[in-house]
């Protein structure tokens, strides 16, 4: 069994700390000068193999350094989570172009550079989590997509392994006409996961197919903890209110829950309230988030900014009104 980093707030004095949220930053940043590298599949197919693994290896040393640069970044402003992007290793299990960390000439290098961030980020307390690319399907009726997924979990996990990452965030899928159906084959593609993957493996509600009322079944049978988006539920709402879904999603977890947070561009009566905005308006934050130990990813346009400045109004009770309820 792959056993997961304990996921523990400590308050300055060493002590437990329970009771008050965290807050993630989702993989980039918007002014902050941390870049991480990518690279084209044309551009990798336009070299010899030699010379193609040589840069690849090269991009994922750099990505290492960008990680723990971003690490000390959020153990400096108190931003107790951090969102790793899935190129962190560029076109890794592209069909043509993907690749075996062994193959790399840093190979051993770039292992050592991510535990070294597992290491800071465990000394710092920041969780860490990944959120594998919409094409990552598990309830496809085609084969070849369910198969690229597989592995495409199994080269996130690997990397989570390395620096301790205990969430592996996929959505439910589509639905392809019958969702029982649709989430049957969900639950079977999860005994081709290795242990790591599976371990780490958690669900998200959507906003336009699976709401955590469709979800929560799936969650409680299979044992994959919900992680619950508040946005993409008063989008697509189920007959829960935001307050029995937060309880029946913590209820999932067996370590601190994950939950996702953001606003809309414009509005809840604009045209698209699904896209998000810049910030995250305080209002929307769920006045029953408040007083409970949970890892809240915020998922805005002004990245650490928008996580800084929800910080900031959140310590300030004079700014906070009602959360919105459904």
């Amino acid at each position: 069994m792959s056993e997961l980093r304990p996921v523990t707030r400590l308050t300055p004095e060493g002590e437990p700390s329970f009771g008050e949220p965290r807050f993630g930053l989702c993989c980039i940043f918007s002014e902050q000068p941390i870049k991480f590298r990518n690279t084209t599949v044309k551009a990798v197919k336009a070299m010899n193999r030699d010379l193609a693994l040589e840069k690849l290896s090269g991009l994922c040393l750099h990505n290492a350094d960008a990680l723990q640069k971003s690490l000390h970044f959020c153990a400096e402003n108190g931003i107790g989570c951090f969102r790793i992007n899935s190129q962190i290793l560029p076109v890794k299990t592209h069909s043509e172009c993907g690749y075996d960390i062994s193959e790399l000439p840093d190979g051993n290098e770039i292992i050592r550079r991510f535990q070294a961030c597992g290491e800071f980020a465990g000394t710092n307390d920041i969780r860490l989590s990944f959120h594998p690319d919409q094409f990552v399907v598990l309830n496809s009726p085609r084969p070849d997509v369910v198969d690229r997924s597989l592995s495409e979990l199994e080269y996130q996990a690997e990397v989570a392994e390395w620096v301790g990452a205990d969430v592996l965030n996929i959505h439910g899928g589509g639905a392809y006409g019958n969702k029982s159906e649709a989430l049957g084959r969900f639950a079977e593609c999860l005994n081709r996961l290795t242990d790591r993957a599976r371990t780490r493996l958690t669900v998200e509600n959507d906003d336009t197919t699976y709401t955590p009322a469709d979800l929560l079944p799936l969650c409680r049978a299979e044992g994959i903890p919900l992680v619950y988006d508040v946005h993409h539920h008063r989008c697509l709402q189920d007959g829960l209110t935001v307050e029995v879904a937060t309880e029946e999603a913590v209820a999932t977890w067996n370590r601190e829950p994950m939950f996702h947070l953001s606003s809309p561009m414009d509005g809840w009566n604009g045209p698209k309230p699904e896209r998000h905005h810049d910030f995250i308006d305080v209002n929307d934050f769920p006045e029953c988030w408040r007083q409970k130990r949970l890892t809240v990813e915020i998922e805005a346009r002004a990245k650490e900014l928008a996580v800084l400045k929800l910080i900031r109004q959140l310590s300030d009770d004079s700014s906070h009104a009602d959360g919105v309820i459904l």
